[in-house]
């Protein structure tokens, strides 16, 4: 494949999005296109656009590391599913390559993927996602996210916003819920016993 160089322009932010509708890259393009360029975080919507973003901030990534670290310690004793940080794409049934800040899948949906999906963009979307906004994120870009997330089927969903000191709480067949300056954030009843404290991200 041949390169392709991305140059982030000031004028346009730290985020842009190429139009690549025309072309539709195959999975397999993409994930050359990311392997190429892992300096950058790559994700593909359904309709074929390609969405470019540098590396976190460090205070977006000291909040990113914590987060994942909360899950994933909470996984490891509850074991009924495995986590996945920010580095880990998933393609989800309409087609979109997604990488959320941070994911949980029941085990027996993961188990049930071959050893070669496994190790790819995974066939599947979350069980659970998060998202966590970072200074350059546009709210409204991240709060459509998460309903496709939904549609695509996962159970839950939080977008953290921690300028705002605000968690967007996503279910199928619910209105959203959002928390205001809220001390914790539980995970249940998907996630049993799982309570995030929210102030580690302020």
């Amino acid at each position: 494949m041949a390169q392709i160089t991305l140059p982030i322009p000031q004028e346009i932010g730290p985020l842009f999005t190429v139009n690549f509708k025309s072309i539709r890259l195959t999975a397999a393009q993409f994930e050359q296109l990311c392997s190429d360029n892992r300096d950058l975080r790559l994700e593909l919507t359904f309709e074929g656009e390609l969405i470019v973003m540098p590396p976190a901030g460090s205070k977006t990534g000291l909040r990113n590391a914590r987060l994942n670290q909360r899950l994933a310690n909470w996984a490891d004793i509850d074991g009924t599913g495995a986590c996945f940080d920010s580095s880990t794409g998933f393609t989800l049934p309409n087609g979109a390559k997604y990488s959320p800040d941070s994911g949980w899948v029941r085990r027996d949906r993961w188990d049930a993927l071959t050893t070669e999906e496994q190790e790819g963009f995974a066939p599947i979307c979350p069980d659970f996602v998060i998202e966590l906004r970072s200074p350059s994120d546009s709210v409204s870009r991240l709060k459509n996210k998460m309903q496709e997330y939904i549609e695509n089927g996962a159970l839950l969903a939080w977008l953290i916003d921690p300028l705002k000191r605000q968690v967007y709480i996503y279910r199928p067949d619910h209105d959203v819920e959002v928390l205001e300056d809220s001390e914790t954030v539980s995970g249940e009843p998907l996630l049993r016993g799982f309570l995030l404290n929210l102030h580690e991200l302020w």
